[in-house]
């Protein structure tokens, strides 16, 4: 397991809803919409950018994460989209938005995911072939989820202290599978997702023949700036290999 130095400072839990930096544009959710867009700096109309879709992390959270983690991730390297979630169980979290792993759910949210795909290829020009889904927590096991579901619309997942999913069959596409690029992250101090988590979720994935990029950071549960700056390293490895 890759180990790295970073600080551990976690990202803001709130933002405001909306800033400009330059050029570059973020665009929150209007009232009738649940999602939200990033739009590189400088944007380029003649350059066909990778798109990253960000499933945010479950109870206080919802699609304007992305407002909070693209400065950490790039502002330049991407179009980036973000669904909401699903209101969450009063008896798991009091409020917010969570990913449950019903099947019903399941389905959903990759709807919500490739709607989001069909918005930023509406509004930017995207490389089809380079398309990324990315989450925190139960945003990353369901980011997981959606792309071992759908190999063949992604060219790589990404989840940051989230654990591989397990019932409804999820390696039901293995040969596909195979062949798609994994980045997991884990805290080394977590309690939800523990490198003991991670490494029983890496002997799954080794023995599913499943190429597995796994890094621990000196943090706890948390989402941290060097882990967002290792997602934008990690994804122009993928793109320039």
């Amino acid at each position: 397991m890759n180990r790295i130095q970073p600080s551990a400072k976690p990202i803001p839990e709130k933002s405001p809803a909306s800033f400009s930096i330059e050029s570059g544009l973020f665009a929150p959710p209007s009232q009738d919409s649940t999602r939200a867009m990033f739009t590189p700096l400088h944007y380029e109309s003649n350059y066909a950018y990778p798109l990253l879709v960000w499933l945010h992390a479950p109870g206080e959270n919802d699609e304007r994460q992305l407002l909070r983690i693209m400065p950490l991730v790039s502002l330049r390297n991407y179009v980036a989209m973000a669904p909401r979630g699903f209101a969450c169980d009063r008896n798991v979290f009091p409020s917010g938005y969570c990913w449950p792993q019903t099947q019903d759910h399941i389905e959903e949210a990759a709807h919500r995911v490739f709607q989001c795909i069909e918005e930023a290829q509406r509004k930017c020009r995207i490389a089809d072939h380079r398309i990324f889904l990315a989450g925190f927590d139960a945003g990353g096991t369901m980011a997981l989820r959606i792309v071992v579901n759908h190999p063949h619309r992604f060219a790589g997942v990404l989840s940051i202290c989230g654990a591989f999913p397990t019932g409804h069959n999820p390696l039901g596409h293995l040969n596909r599978v195979r062949k798609l690029p994994v980045f997991m992250a884990v805290g080394r101090d977590s309690l939800v997702y523990s490198p003991d988590n991670a490494c029983a979720d890496l002997r799954l994935f080794h023995a599913a023949g499943i190429t597995v990029a796994l890094r621990q950071y000196p943090c706890g549960h948390q989402l941290t700036p060097q882990m967002l700056r290792d997602v934008d390293r990690w994804i122009i490895e993928q793109i320039t290999s």
